[in-house]
């Protein structure tokens, strides 16, 4: 049967024993006696005990895990804040789970799933100086378009090593970019004309721009272009988020390169760190088109909720995305990445790989073929009725994501198969992003049109970039399933 109660997953907490609650009802909510429990706490552990998809890893959340109400009770009060209680409950947080997680404020999170959040615009990657491993400079790597930063001339590429006039180091370049204003002061990276990393500087250049964060409103698509070389008709898109609010505006991009004629496709995903995977299926769908109705990809869930595994097929049309969309029809494409392409990015890779030719130019991808979902304290864990004594939610892991051959993204990622197209931006030109001579697109620029045209030289510096979490957008390494798609399980949870 596919009708999912609480009681059949042992009232959550507690095994089902009739002999030891004969007079109790079989519901969680009604075996509780007069002694107060913390609420948000009763509402992270019910919400993991079904949804979370390492269940069984967890032995604190077994279906038998407490013999009384006192034994939950006293579990559930034990932990001060729900934060704790949350991060108790991951399996292998440092190596499995790296990204389930809770949050105190779930409007804010339902305004970053729409690309809405407090933002200057830049982004950036940290990384250490050369000369002084203590000491740190920030590239930065993209202004959005229409932001404060871009706005105000900001461009990528553009390195900076000091906030307020105060040197950048590994203990505090945080701490400085963390007010809503701040200003940046710009250096120069001076190689010293060596190709050798050791002797590099990075010199102050007197020069500073101040920034304010605003409510941002990011289109994921950041670039949009049809380059015509050597008589190739080649598409560029540059999208850096799965954002399902701008599908329509996604599907307009691919009438446009439909209209244009467009032979080839590179898909620039070096910066989308994921998003709705109904999303993903549907660029799937326009990229291709000979595929309709076949499996694009697939969610399998822990196994209380087996009946709810889905598949994404390919489609060709949505209302979401408009009505018909604009498929390409192509057997070919070429992906860009780097270490922050995940999720949603990565299933793109993974699914489209059975069917068409797959290219992958840049760096290895972050490995991460989970999906959330967002729980909210009501009674099945919607956002409808949702608790009003708080606005705690949390967006656990609850599915993996599988292609049509029951592959998952391996959790050390993907890397391209051709040694030659493997590589890593250069901290000392990283190109205009759309141009042809920019070094990834030049790469693959070169394969389509066969010509060998040499990309622009730059020497590698060897530099990897800090794990930071400046501005860190609560949905980077993010692959959601979207509310139209979780109303299933949320309405057989009663």
């Amino acid at each position: 049967m596919k009708i999912l109660k609480i009681a059949l997953f042992a009232l959550v907490v507690f095994s089902i024993n009739t002999s030891c609650y004969e007079d109790k009802d079989d519901n969680i909510d009604n075996i509780i006696d007069e002694t107060e429990i913390n609420e948000i706490n009763d509402f992270v552990y019910k919400a993991m005990n079904i949804f979370y998809l390492y269940k069984d890893e967890i032995p604190n959340l077994a279906d038998n895990r407490f013999e009384s109400e006192k034994a939950y009770k006293d579990y559930i009060n034990g932990f001060e804040k729900p934060e704790d209680l949350f991060e108790s409950l991951l399996y292998q947080p440092e190596l499995v789970d790296r990204f389930s997680f809770i949050t105190p404020d779930y409007i804010e999170l339902e305004q970053r799933f729409a690309g809405v959040f407090k933002s200057n615009g830049l982004e950036y990657n940290f990384y250490r100086q050369p000369q002084d491993p203590n000491a740190v400079f920030g590239l930065v790597r993209m202004a959005l378009n229409d932001s404060p930063g871009s706005i105000a001339g900001v461009k990528r590429g553009q390195i900076f090593n000091a906030i307020n006039g105060v040197p950048m180091t590994v203990e505090n370049f945080g701490t400085l970019l963390a007010p809503d204003t701040y200003t940046l002061n710009f250096a120069n990276y001076n190689t010293n004309g060596t190709s050798t990393v050791e002797d590099d500087r990075i010199e102050s250049n007197n020069t500073e721009v101040t920034l304010t964060k605003v409510e941002y409103n990011e289109n994921p698509i950041h670039v949009s272009k049809v380059l015509t070389v050597d008589g190739a008709k080649i598409g560029y898109l540059m999208y850096n988020g799965f954002t399902r609010n701008y599908d329509e505006q996604l599907n307009n991009a691919f009438g446009e390169f439909k209209t244009a004629g467009v032979q080839h496709l590179v898909l620039d995903l070096r910066y989308n760190g994921g998003g709705s995977v109904n999303t993903a299926a549907l660029l799937g769908s326009m990229i291709t088109g000979q595929f309709t109705g076949q499996v694009f990809s697939k969610l399998v869930y822990n196994k209380n909720l087996q009946s709810e595994n889905t598949s994404f097929n390919f489609r060709d049309s949505a209302s979401e995305a408009g009505g018909t969309i604009n498929s390409l029809k192509l057997n070919k494409i070429y992906v860009l990445t780097t270490s922050r392409t995940a999720s949603a990015s990565e299933l793109i890779i993974n699914s489209l790989s059975p069917y068409i030719e797959v290219v992958q130019i840049g760096d290895k991808t972050t490995g991460k073929s989970q999906a959330s979902i967002t729980l909210y304290d009501s009674s099945n864990f919607s956002r409808a009725n949702a608790n009003p004594n708080h606005t705690y939610a949390i967006q656990p892991l609850v599915a993996m994501s599988i292609n049509k051959n029951d592959q998952p993204v391996a959790p050390s990622g993907l890397e391209s198969s051709v040694a030659a197209f493997r590589m890593r931006e250069s901290v000392n030109n990283l190109g205009i992003l759309g141009d042809e001579n920019e070094p990834f697109l030049a790469k693959a620029i070169a394969d389509i049109t066969g010509n060998n045209r040499p990309a622009p030289f730059s020497i590698d510096r060897n530099l990897t970039p800090l794990n930071d979490q400046v501005d860190a957008n609560v949905l980077d390494n993010e692959m959601y399933i979207d509310v139209d798609d979780t109303n299933l399980i949320f309405n057989k949870v009663q």
